[in-house]
C-alpha cells in the first residue's frame, strides 16, 4: 500500500522528526477542536477520541503497528486528574454567600455515586455475572462525573447553576476515585467493620496530613525568590501524591486541600497564621497558577483521548449486547439523578439533569483495575458507548436550552467565574 505514494510521505515513526510533528499537528487540532465544540456545540472530548480512531485506522490502512499505550494512557490519565482538580480548586471560592451550593453539590455527588454505582453493580451482577466486587470495581468508574468535560462546557449557564456543576462533577471525581481506590484497597477484608474503620483512619489521615503539606507549600513558596518555581511546585505535588498513592492515602484530597488554600488564603490563614500569608505573592502565584495548570491541562486532556480512541475496539461498537447494557447504565445514571436534583435542587432540575457526562476519570480507572478482578464478561466498548451517549444528551441539552459549550473561565480578583467567548 505503501509503494502508492512517494517517498517523500512514507515516514518512520520512530523518526523523532516525525513525533515532533504529529505530537505538533495533534495539539493545534485539539485547539481548532475546542474552536469547533464553540461553534458546533459537540463536546471536544468526543472529537479527540474520534481523532483516536481516526489514527488507529489509518494506521491499519498504511501498514504502522501502533504499540501498545497502557502505561502511557495512566501516566497521562493521573496527571492529567492532578491538574484538572487543582485548576478547579483554585477556582473554589469558599465563602458563606456559597455555603449552600458546597454542601447541595456535595451531598448531590456522593448520593448520586453511591447510589448510581450499587444499582449499575446489581445490573452488572445479575446479567454479566460477575460477582459483586468486580461489579462495583467496573461500576465505580461509570458512576463518575467528569470534570474534565463539564468544567470547559458550562460557562454558558447561569452563575449559581454554573458553580453547582463545577463543585458536584469535581466531588464527583474526587469521591469517585476515593472509593475506588478504598474497595481495591481492602478487597482482601471480609469484615464490613474492618472496611469501615480502615476507610475512616486513612479518610483522617488524609485530611491531617493534607492541610499540613498545604500549610506547608504555600508557606514554602512565598519564601522562593527564583522566577522558576511553579513548575517545582507542581513536580513536589506529584512526588507527594504519588508516595500518597503507594501509601494507600487518598492523595487527591492533597491536591484539593492545596487549591483551596491558595484560592482561600484569608480563610485559612487567620489569627496568628494570617503572618505566614503574603497576599500580594500569593495573588501573582494563584494568577500564574491558573495559567499554568490551565494550558497543562489541556495538553495532557488532548493526548489522553486520543490515546484512548487509539486503544478502541472498534469491534465491539457493532454488537447489540453492548449497545443495550450501555443504555441500562445510562437509564440507571440519569434515573438516579433525576431523583437527587429534584429533592436537593428542585426548580433547577433542567438542564443540570443531562449536563452528567463520563469521561477522562471513568476511563482511567477502568485501566486501574487490577488484572486479578478483570473479567472477560464485560466488554470496553459499554464504556466508551456511555460516554458518547452522556456526551450527546448533554450537548443537546445545552443546544435545546439556548446556551453553548463554553468554558468556565476564573476572573482573577472579581468573584467565580465569568462567560466568555
Amino acid at each position: 500500500m505503501l509503494s502508492l505514494f512517494p517517498s517523500y510521505l512514507c515516514f518512520e515513526l520512530s523518526d523523532p522528526y516525525v513525533l515532533v510533528m504529529g505530537f505538533s499537528s495533534i495539539i493545534i487540532i485539539s485547539y481548532l477542536f475546542n474552536i469547533l465544540a464553540n461553534k458546533t456545540n459537540i463536546p471536544s472530548v468526543v472529537m479527540l477520541i474520534g481523532l483516536g480512531i481516526g489514527i488507529q485506522q489509518a494506521a491499519k490502512f498504511f501498514g504502522y503497528a501502533i504499540p501498545y499505550l497502557q502505561t502511557e494512557l495512566e501516566v497521562l490519565g493521573t496527571v492529567g486528574v492532578i491538574l484538572i482538580v487543582l485548576e478547579a480548586a483554585l477556582d473554589l471560592e469558599l465563602t458563606k454567600k456559597k455555603w449552600p451550593t458546597i454542601w447541595k453539590s456535595l451531598v448531590v455527588a456522593l448520593l448520586g455515586l453511591i447510589g448510581s454505582a450499587y444499582l449499575i453493580a446489581l445490573f452488572f451482577n445479575g446479567i454479566l455475572g460477575l460477582d459483586m466486587f468486580r461489579s462495583f470495581l467496573y461500576a465505580v468508574p461509570l458512576a463518575i462525573m467528569s470534570s474534565a468535560i463539564i468544567i470547559p462546557s458550562v460557562g454558558g449557564l447561569a452563575i449559581e447553576q454554573k458553580e453547582f456543576m463545577v463543585y458536584e462533577s469535581t466531588f464527583s471525581d474526587i469521591l469517585g476515585i476515593m472509593l475506588f481506590y478504598f474497595l481495591i484497597g481492602n478487597a482482601s477484608t471480609e469484615s464490613a467493620e474492618q472496611i469501615a474503620l480502615d476507610v475512616s483512619l486513612k479518610v483522617a489521615l488524609t485530611v491531617l496530613l493534607s492541610l499540613l503539606a498545604s500549610f506547608g507549600l504555600i508557606i514554602l513558596i512565598q519564601r522562593i525568590k527564583s522566577q522558576l518555581k511553579l513548575f517545582l511546585l507542581i513536580a513536589v505535588l506529584l512526588l507527594l501524591y504519588a508516595i500518597g498513592k503507594k501509601s494507600g492515602l487518598s492523595s487527591l484530597v492533597l491536591i484539593l486541600f492545596f487549591g483551596l488554600m491558595l484560592n482561600n488564603t484569608k480563610l485559612f490563614f487567620r489569627g496568628r497564621l494570617s503572618r505566614f500569608a503574603n497576599t500580594d505573592i500569593l495573588k501573582d502565584v494563584l494568577h500564574d497558577f491558573h495559567v499554568i495548570t490551565l494550558e497543562s491541562a489541556f495538553v495532557l486532556r488532548t493526548f489522553f483521548f486520543v490515546i484512548f480512541g487509539l486503544k478502541i475496539v472498534l469491534g465491539s461498537l457493532v454488537s447489540l449486547s453492548v449497545v443495550m447494557y450501555s443504555l441500562v447504565v445510562a437509564i440507571i445514571l440519569y434515573v438516579v439523578r433525576l431523583v437527587l436534583l429534584a429533592v436537593f435542587k428542585k426548580k433547577d432540575v433542567f438542564p443540570l439533569l443531562y449536563i452528567a457526562p463520563r469521561g477522562l476519570i471513568t476511563i482511567l480507572l477502568f485501566f486501574s483495575i487490577p488484572e486479578e478482578y478483570t473479567s472477560v464478561a464485560f466488554d470496553s466498548g459499554i464504556l466508551l458507548f456511555v460516554i458518547l451517549t452522556s456526551s450527546f444528551i448533554m450537548t443537546i441539552s445545552l443546544i435545546q436550552n439556548g446556551f453553548k459549550i463554553k468554558p468556565a473561565a476564573p476572573e482573577y480578583g472579581d468573584g467565580f467565574y465569568k462567560i466568555y467567548d
